[in-house]
């Protein structure tokens, strides 16, 4: 399938999940390499060469195109979900210094996040899309990376995280956790942050009923064990958690609203 169609690509990989596909978790020297991929991901150099070969060592695949639906230059690195390792995909919009780090920890379990994760890619220049290659279930429950500070996510995300990027993480609950409540925004194990009140304000100026963590008590749905957060909050680094009920995931146009509302508050300006 061309990389071009960027959904159509996220798509028919989240289809082929399965609780019992492969995943493991990098070694010591896999971690390394990891590191020192993102690291030239955030260095933004015009030639894919070196980008290529450093993800390369790690079994991507590599593929530089233009997304059909924005007409912006991107670079895909990715791996198959139906054999191992599994660590998924990276997605960078070239079009802009990098800026966020937009992040699909449970696709295929939390329905329509990679759905929305293509979406805020593609409406956010100089976002990156990293995507878990693997169902939150395989390898023995490994694989559900945002509790999984050895996963390659783990290793990115922070490497992106430590060079100066926002994380933006998205999730999904079922209605009946927090009935009447259409999405969470928290900080994880971090101070709450402007960039989190301003989504939220976003959300809720867009109609959807907005739970704040950090002036209530929200159980699971905080976010505070997320490996992601408790990174990000050491090195002092912005760390955004949005758990999305499935009466927002489940309905096209009220996902893309929310869609709209996240990006309007990433944007400058």
């Amino acid at each position: 399938m061309p990389s071009d169609d960027l959904l159509a690509v996220v798509a028919e990989r989240t289809a082929l999940l399965s609780r019992d596909g492969p995943y493991r978790d990098p070694d010591q020297a896999e971690r390394a390499q990891g590191r020192a991929a993102a690291r030239l991901l955030l260095a933004g150099s015009g030639d894919v060469t070196d980008l290529d070969g450093a993800f390369g060592r790690l079994g991507y695949d590599s593929s530089h195109s233009v997304d059909a639906a924005t007409g912006r230059r991107h670079s895909m690195f990715s791996m198959s979900v139906t054999y191992g390792p599994a660590w998924g995909l990276v997605l960078a919009d070239r079009s802009a210094p990098p800026r966020y780090v937009i992040e699909v920890p449970h696709p295929g379990f939390d329905i329509n996040t990679d759905r929305l994760g293509v979406a805020l890619h593609r409406m956010v220049p100089g976002s990156v899309l990293l995507m878990a290659g693997a169902h939150r279930m395989a390898g023995n429950g490994g694989a559900d990376v945002a509790h999984n500070d050895r996963s390659m996510f783990h290793v990115l995300a922070t490497e992106l995280a430590r060079g100066g990027l926002s994380q933006v993480q998205l999730h999904g609950f079922a209605d009946k956790h927090l009935p009447g409540a259409q999405a969470v925004v928290s900080t994880g194990a971090g101070r709450v942050s402007p960039l989190a009140r301003d989504v939220a304000a976003g959300l809720q100026e867009a109609g959807v009923v907005v739970r704040r963590a950090w002036t209530a008590t929200l159980g699971r749905l905080e976010g505070t064990t997320n490996v992601q957060g408790r990174a990000a909050a050491d090195i002092g680094a912005p760390f955004l958690h949005i758990e999305l009920s499935w009466a927002i995931r489940g309905n096209p146009e009220r996902l893309d609203t929310v869609a709209h509302a996240i990006a309007g508050r990433l944007l400058p300006g």
